[in-house]
């Protein structure tokens, strides 16, 4: 029996999605495909340089753009290898499905290749949360890794809880169950996106990775106080507002 995820669908969950279903409708209407390419690529940029940035990664947006482009880029090579490795990993999104486990699995291979030793697989040890050297989220046992999220893999390929709504349920409970050595953060915006991308495919290039960069505090606030709490309820609201905030600025 899939096990469903611990959150309540609240008033200003619906009001966020109402306003981001209209935004949609808008950017569907007003994109002119003159521009579609070029404002895709620009998107793809940021939200690789914002993804990364969260991790701790020093490039600059313009050096990413640099290293997308098969250009020399001064900068520690492990870095460099971090932006080739997301932008690679992007690019072959759309062939994935969000319930699928061998598509996330093959998704962090090519994520963390060459960047950790244990890619393409579930953790072999424990894992924890650090915040200025303090423990503040201890993940599940890794003998637990494989059934948890299996369970929560069959729960978002049958929810009919809207997309917007269980991408980001399905967000905080990967980052609660921190299912890899690494590569667990930006794996999760990921996989927001891609669940994301199947119901609206231009989400696949909204890059809501520079909100949550500016608010990265929050973000982790916003975790921390879900486990406490036993239910994503507070994530799920974060992570609606930045959607909308995200599109506003995509829009505009």
């Amino acid at each position: 029996m899939t096990t469903q995820p611990p959150f309540t669908i609240t008033e200003s969950m619906l009001k966020a999605v109402a306003e981001i279903c209209e935004m949609v409708g808008r950017w569907s209407v007003e994109s002119r495909l003159d521009l579609v390419s070029q404002l895709r690529r620009q998107n793809r940029i940021r939200t690789i340089h914002a993804s990364l940035a969260i991790e701790n990664n020093s490039l600059s947006e313009k050096q990413v753009s640099a290293v997308i482009d098969g250009k020399n880029v001064l900068g520690h090579q492990r870095e460099i290898q971090e932006v080739k490795n997301a932008f690679a990993t992007y690019e072959e999104m759309q062939n994935w499905q969000p319930s699928n486990l061998e598509d996330l699995l093959k998704a962090h291979e090519i994520l963390m290749s060459g960047l950790v030793d244990e890619v393409g697989k579930f953790r072999s040890g424990a894992v924890g949360v650090y915040k200025d050297k303090a423990l503040i989220h201890l993940a599940p046992p890794a003998d637990r890794v494989p059934y948890l999220m299996q369970d929560l893999l069959n729960w978002l390929g049958k929810t009919d809880t809207h997309p917007l709504i269980a991408s980001c349920a399905f967000h905080y409970e990967f980052e609660f169950i921190h299912p890899f050595s690494d590569g667990n953060g930006r794996m999760g915006r990921l996989w927001q996106s891609l669940i994301l991308s199947k119901w609206q495919p231009l989400l696949a290039f909204l890059p809501v990775e520079t909100v949550v960069h500016k608010q990265q505090s929050q973000y982790y606030q916003a975790l921390s106080a879900c486990d406490k709490n036993g239910n994503s309820n507070i994530f799920i609201e974060f992570m609606l507002d930045a959607l909308r905030v995200a599109m506003q600025e995509t829009i505009i």
